[in-house]
């Protein structure tokens, strides 16, 4: 892949049966797979030659009842918050994501999102929880 100039970003997840047209109550009855067997492929795809690991939402933030904040938590203890991009299905996973994480958290949103979460970015746009709290000093 290298010598092609292409760069690698495979998916990881912790949800059986994933898939976008699968129902929340589906996927609870498939289970997940404990976080260690996700955090263990990816260090393998990273020795491979990906320079990031795109974390599938599934499982964690999306078509759950309760997220799994502990789960996020965990892959950046164990992989390092620059070497991941977390999937962001909808604005109020973004903003937790940034909260937490800072406004330079790597994410993928869709493409309709793309200025709600850079306005979210940059401290101009927010909600109650987040207005005044998302500060970027640059030089």
């Amino acid at each position: 892949m290298k010598e092609a100039n292409l760069k690698p970003k495979p998916e990881v997840g912790i949800q059986f049966g994933a898939g976008g047209a699968t129902a929340a109550g589906e996927l609870e009855a498939e289970g997940t797979r404990d976080p260690g067997w996700a955090i263990d492929q990816m260090k393998r795809l990273l020795e491979a030659g990906a320079e990031m690991i795109m974390v599938e939402s599934e499982g964690i933030t999306e078509n759950v009842k309760t997220w799994r904040s502990d789960v996020a938590a965990r892959f950046v203890t164990e992989i390092g918050l620059d070497r991941l991009m977390f999937e962001a299905a909808d604005p109020e996973v973004f903003s937790w994501y940034i909260k937490n994480y800072g406004p330079a958290v790597n994410l993928f949103v869709d493409h309709s999102q793309i200025v709600q979460l850079e306005c979210l970015r940059s401290g101009i746009w927010g909600t109650k929880s987040t207005w005044g709290r998302i500060l970027t000093y640059e030089k």
